[in-house]
């Protein structure tokens, strides 16, 4: 996708946010600010509990207000750079993950944010976070599946995601985690 199409599909989420929810960007950082929250999740929480606001559209106004979404930053190479400071041994990883992600076919979006990178096809399909400083995460959506293998119900580690696989070691970068991406991208198509 080019940066013109992304910026369209930002502009489309924040009028339709404002369509569904009836107060401007404006409103909602005002009625953020008021709250005195400071965490994310907290404000994410805040707006479903008393707006009635979907996790999405909660999670995207949070990083809109907070300007820690991927618009925010012009280099989005910056934000993968920062992801991994301290984290360098989890970067191969993550590269290795991504390229096998980009192979699945020519519609895939990175999306890149303050502590993970989205990946889209229609919709997201998977995250990628290092969660610690020896730990990659892969969270993935995917529909009426069990765990198995390595692939865990995500819980409370990320509602933006159904299941999470945890990537520890080099080995943990393997075929099974490729196949569970590569189910979910057909779902996301």
């Amino acid at each position: 996708m080019t940066t013109d199409t992304l910026k369209q599909a930002e502009l489309t989420q924040v009028r339709n946010l404002e369509e569904k929810y009836g107060k401007s960007i404006a409103e909602w950082k005002t009625i953020l600010q008021k709250s005195k929250l400071a965490r994310h999740g907290e404000m994410v929480s805040l707006l479903k509990d008393k707006h009635a606001m979907t996790h999405g559209y909660a999670n995207m106004l949070v990083h809109l207000v907070n300007q820690s979404h991927a618009g925010a930053i012009d280099d989005q190479d910056v934000l993968i750079t920062d992801q991994y400071k301290a984290k360098e041994t989890l970067k191969p990883w993550y590269d290795q993950i991504i390229e096998k992600i980009n192979s699945f076919g020519n519609d895939v979006e990175l999306s890149p944010k303050k502590a993970y990178v989205s990946v889209r096809r229609k919709k997201q399909f998977a995250i990628i976070q290092p969660s610690t400083k020896t730990r990659l995460d892969v969270g993935i959506n995917l529909k009426d599946t069990a765990p198995a293998g390595n692939l865990e119900a995500s819980g409370s580690w990320n509602a933006m995601c159904t299941h999470r696989i945890k990537i520890e070691q080099e080995k943990d970068v393997n075929q099974e985690v490729f196949d569970w991406l590569h189910k979910a991208y057909d779902q996301a198509g």
